[in-house]
């Protein structure tokens, strides 16, 4: 089974509810108004108000272009083609070229009525507005994504959580089993996420910002580290009472991924635990002096992935 989804719908409406309007005023070529509907119905309403003043812009010009140039040349395919050659260069340049298609059929409109009269224009102008009027109104029920955005947050949190304690199991038995799933599934989690979360900024015409997009960027960031630390975890080969400990304060990190709880109290111990093993005894051998300097390395980049999340403001998450 085939699924349909709200676009489609809005679609299918928009062009139905403009071709009657346009039909039950009599306007001739009342099935482009249908037309201009399906092509200014957008995934987002920005995109979809923007896309509709582009296509307003450029069937202006078009229009004014088309009377100068059948007018002077006359209704034969030469002056058509002079036409679109400084029509389309024009609209480029206004920056309105997604309306060049629906310009073209008004354009061509005028060319098979062989004539130019208000009347035509109004006729013009009013399937333009009828169009582009029922898409607007259709496109501004927006499902709304926060339950989606609320669900790749979770599930983000989850992995990262697991992530942890599967370092965590490393470090204290040098060895697991683990699969490393989590990580590429919540590399693709957090590019869904970001993408729902653009999306969700553009269906809010007075919004620029996104609490869900930051967030989704704090977590690419701190998920960065993640991937540069999986190296340094996995060239390990035996386990010291620094693993351990650093294991034990990952099993507790683990606890605290969720964005409102503060990174300060985090950060302390692990200034703490660096301090605990300044007062450590020297490595022993070569081995020893390797594992420790590995475990140096990650505690600094789990310092920096706390404060990826200090410099995360709570109240967008």
């Amino acid at each position: 089974m085939f699924k349909i989804g709200y676009r489609t719908i809005k679609t299918a409406i928009g062009a139905a509810i403009a071709i009657g309007i346009a039909q039950g005023l009599g306007l001739t070529f009342y099935a482009s108004a249908g037309i201009i509907a399906i092509l200014c119905v957008q995934k987002t309403r920005r995109k979809s108000l923007k896309l509709s003043w582009e296509r307003l812009l450029a069937c202006s010009v078009g229009m004014l272009y088309a009377i100068v140039a059948f007018e002077l040349i006359g209704y034969n395919p030469l002056a058509v083609g002079l036409l679109l050659l400084t029509f389309i260069p024009t609209v480029v340049i206004l920056k309105a070229k997604e309306g060049i298609a629906t310009s073209s059929v008004i354009i061509l409109h005028l060319y098979a009525l062989g004539e130019v009269s208000p009347s035509i224009v109004l006729n013009e102008y009013a399937l333009i507005i009828i169009g582009i009027g029922v898409a607007l109104l259709v496109n501004f029920y927006m499902p709304s994504v926060e339950k989606e955005l609320g669900e790749i947050q979770s599930e983000i949190e989850n992995n990262f959580k697991e992530i942890f304690l599967q370092f965590a199991t490393y470090l204290k038995q040098g060895d697991s089993n683990w699969d490393g799933k989590q990580i590429t599934v919540t590399a693709d989690l957090l590019s869904r996420g970001k993408d729902v979360a653009l999306q969700n900024i553009e269906n809010h015409l007075l919004r620029y910002e996104d609490k869900y997009y930051h967030y989704f960027k704090m977590r690419e960031k701190q998920f960065e580290i993640i991937e540069r630390v999986m190296p340094l975890i996995s060239s390990l080969d035996h386990t010291v009472i620094q693993g351990e400990k650093i294991a034990e304060f990952l099993e507790e990190l683990s606890r605290g991924v969720r964005p409102e709880i503060s990174p300060i109290d985090f950060l302390e111990k692990l200034n703490e635990l660096r301090l605990e093993f300044r007062k450590m005894e020297l490595p022993k051998d070569r081995d020893e002096f390797e594992t420790r300097s590995i475990l140096y390395a990650f505690v600094k980049e789990v310092e920096q992935y706390l404060i990826i999340k200090r410099h995360f403001r709570i109240e967008k998450a």
